[in-house]
Formats: structure tokens, C-alpha cells, sequence
């Protein structure tokens, strides 16, 4: 599989490139990118991987799969010219401004006949993996409160709004991760928060989502955060699962590590850093599974090659961009959204 990629910012060459130039049996074909800065970064960071002016020359030097990593703001229009050059595309989160948007690129991709998938790379997380593996094997009974949590104190990305503001942006992965666990969404109320200098760009949320079969998420992101609480915290009628801080990956590859320097330790996370069940009195640590961000490019090798499932459904990332929509509203008035209320007709 020959891959190309349109971006080399935080998101092109931290989350992508390591992990399409760790994967076995592919070729990182070029980096789309203009900025001479960012050229003479690819060629430190992945001599002989070449540079190119535009989606045109770089389909036209062969590539199966596209994967747009630029500023929300553009991103849109990139997965358009993507899908019109015929090539599977993946989008970095968030997919699109708004649930109209992104029903529009999905039905540009099937028209044209491609695949087209959206980087949710956090499913692959060492927390959430582990989380998933107790809830399936019924360790935690039945789930009454999800808690998901990424906080930070970053005043530098405050106002920053290449990713949509903090609900657009981390909000699509919490959301996408609660959906995973607990299915569609009936209910949403939100609140955003907003600094003086920066009234129009979120830097932190809450979200309030009552899933259909009852579970109750809450879900938290700021960039102001001075005392961060629980990555996870997730109550069942036989115990509960916490977790703290977040899943190691992030660190790993901004260290200059990636799958193929690290092989089978990639993703590990220490044992300080492992989460605890408690119930009552009992409580025990749990081993973490390992991180797994590199499992998206192995199945969507598999996916473009016909043997095998896209690693996140469009379909998926349209409904998280629903339910983002639904956020933003219950935001500006201040109450409860019933999903069923902002549902787009196709």
C-alpha cells in the first residue's frame, strides 16, 4: 500500500507519519506541504520521503490512500479533492464543522466509489482498551455513569482554533469513545467555557449525554485545568474502574519513539500508571492493555487491500458530529437537545 500525507504540522508529523512509516508491507510515498520549514522537517525526520506541492502531484506520483492532517478550516475541502482524485482517503479528527458538512463528503466518497474513513485514534488507547476488555467481560455489571475526562493547563492553546474550538476538537474523541461503549445518544446538554480574550473559541466543556440504553455520560475538556481529575471513572453495579492521566502514546511518539523502534513494548504503559477496580473496601490495580494506534493503519491496510472493515466507520464520525451539533445548540440555549430534534434528513 502506497500512502501520501497532506500536512506536516503537530497533527502530520506527530500522529501520522511514525506510525505510516512503522507499517509493514507499505510505502510512505510524500508529504503534501508547501511551507519550507516544514520540508526541511521531513527530510530530518524521514529522509527520502519526498515533498510535494499539491493533492495533484502527489496522486499523479501513485498513492492508494490520502490521509488529510491540516486545520479544520480547510480539512473539508482537501478530503473533497482527495475523494475526486479517486484514492481512499482518511480525515484527522474533527471530521467536519458540522454534521451538514459531513454528510456532504460522505456522500461525495460514495458517489465516487472510494473509501473514506476518519482517524478516531483514541479507540486504540491503552485506558480505553482496557476499559472496554472489563466492561465486555461484565466486571463492572451494569453501567450506570461513564465519566471521561482530558484536561490540561495549556494557556498557549487557548484561542487556538485549527481543531473547531476544545468541544470540536477533543470533544469528538470523548464523544466517539462514549458511543463506542454505550450506543446512540437521546439527550444532550452542554456548556462551554470561554476566556475574555478569546469569547469565540472554547477552551473547555462539559457534556451531559443520555444514551439510549440509559447509561449516563459525562464528559469534560479544558485547557485551563490546574488539577486534573480522572481520565476515566466508571461506575457498575459490581464496582468501579478509575484510571489517571492519559494513555502514553502521545509522549512516546513526541520522544522520537514509534512501533517499529520500540516492537512489542509499543504501547506499555508502566505499572504506576495502571488503573485500580474498587468496590467497597476492595481495591485492586488492573493490568492496562497496551496502546494500539498503530492498529488503525493495519486495518486500514487490510480495508483498501478487501479483506476487511474500515478501522472507524464514516458513519460513526457522522453521528459523533450529530451529537457535537446537538452540544453547541444545548450551549446557546441553554437546555436539554433531544437528538431527534436536530437529526439532518438525507
Amino acid at each position: 500500500m502506497r500512502i501520501g500525507l497532506v500536512g506536516y504540522g503537530k497533527g502530520g508529523r506527530v500522529f501520522h507519519a511514525p506510525l505510516i512509516a512503522s507499517l509493514s508491507g507499505a510505502t510512505f510515498v510524500g508529504v503534501v506541504t508547501r511551507s519550507p520549514e516544514r520540508r526541511q522537517q521531513l527530510a530530518t525526520d524521514h529522509p527520502g520521503v519526498k515533498a510535494f506541492d499539491s493533492i495533484g502531484q502527489i496522486t499523479e506520483a501513485g498513492v492508494d490512500v490520502l490521509v488529510i492532517s491540516t486545520t479544520l478550516k480547510g480539512r473539508p475541502a482537501l478530503v473533497l479533492e482527495a475523494i475526486e482524485h479517486g484514492v481512499a482517503v482518511v480525515s484527522d479528527k474533527p471530521f467536519a464543522s458540522n454534521a451538514e458538512q459531513a454528510q456532504a463528503l460522505i456522500t461525495a466518497a460514495e458517489r465516487q466509489g472510494v473509501l473514506l474513513s476518519v482517524y478516531q485514534n483514541r479507540r486504540w488507547d491503552s485506558d480505553f482498551l482496557t476499559l472496554r476488555k472489563l466492561i465486555d467481560a461484565g466486571a463492572l455489571g451494569t453501567i450506570t455513569r461513564f465519566e471521561s475526562r482530558v484536561e490540561r493547563y495549556n494557556p498557549d492553546s487557548v484561542g487556538n482554533a485549527s481543531g473547531g474550538g476544545f468541544l470540536r476538537d477533543l470533544g469528538s474523541h470523548l464523544v466517539d469513545q462514549a458511543m463506542q461503549l454505550f450506543g446512540p445518544v437521546d439527550r444532550v446538554f452542554a456548556q462551554l467555557h470561554y476566556t475574555a480574550d478569546e469569547p469565540n473559541v472554547d477552551h473547555g466543556f462539559f457534556v451531559s449525554l443520555t444514551h439510549a440504553n440509559g447509561v449516563i455520560s459525562h464528559l469534560w475538556g479544558s485547557a485551563l485545568q490546574n488539577s486534573q481529575a480522572p481520565r476515566f471513572r466508571v461506575n457498575g453495579t459490581a464496582g468501579c474502574y478509575t484510571v489517571e492521566g492519559l494513555d502514553g502514546q502521545e509522549d512516546a511518539l513526541l520522544a522520537g519513539k514509534t512501533p517499529k523502534t520500540e516492537g512489542e513494548h509499543w504501547g506499555a504503559e508502566e505499572h504506576r500508571r495502571w488503573g485500580w477496580f474498587e468496590q467497597g473496601p476492595d481495591r485492586e490495580r488492573v493490568p492496562s492493555e497496551k496502546g494500539r494506534w498503530n492498529q488503525f493503519y493495519s486495518q486500514l491496510q487490510s480495508a483498501v487491500e478487501g479483506h476487511g472493515e474500515l478501522p472507524v466507520n464514516v458513519l460513526d464520525a457522522l453521528a459523533t458530529t450529530r451529537v457535537l451539533d446537538a452540544a453547541r445548540l444545548s450551549a446557546e440555549r441553554q437546555q436539554v437537545v433531544e437528538m431527534a430534534a436536530v437529526e439532518p434528513h438525507r
